[in-house]
């Protein structure tokens, strides 16, 4: 999958949020629904969604494994939008999750990414789940990134 296959741009419906999704193409991610990423500082970022009841549990409170899939994704597009080239090929090598507190239907879900430390071929990453004020999770995670294609 290249660049080319995301749409990533000025959101106007949501001022200072760039548009972050798959164009074309039916891949899991998209489960996540409308997904939006900003740039907060020289190694933060902030990632959103608005969770559908599709994520939900039978508690009606967003699912574990949704808010897993969505700190996933939020580790590549708030690390991208830093400035980290790694689409593709490149892989989740480790992610640890802690789940703080409910994550609710009604209001989106913010992962708040902070880019440790990038090497030759990993990214270590760090980030809380919020919601408001209220936190869902703490995760951290590495990416190895792609190798160049030949």
């Amino acid at each position: 999958m290249s660049d080319s296959k995301f749409r990533h741009e000025p959101d106007p419906d949501n001022p200072g949020w760039m548009i972050w999704e798959l164009v074309g193409e039916e891949r899991f991610n998209t489960v996540l629904g409308p997904f939006r990423v900003r740039k907060e500082s020289e190694t933060t970022s902030r990632c959103r969604m608005w969770p559908q009841p599709i994520h939900a549990n039978l508690a009606d409170v967003v699912h574990g494994g949704a808010v897993m899939t969505f700190i996933d994704a939020a580790l590549f597009a708030g690390s991208a939008v830093l400035g980290i080239h790694h689409m593709g090929r490149s892989v989740t090598v480790d992610m640890s999750v802690q789940f703080i507190g409910p994550g609710f239907l009604d209001r989106p879900l913010d992962a708040e990414v902070e880019v440790l430390r990038e090497t030759g071929r990993l990214v270590f990453l760090r980030g809380l789940v919020v919601q408001e004020d209220a936190r869902v999770a703490a995760f951290s995670g590495t990416i190895r990134k792609a190798s160049p294609q030949k």
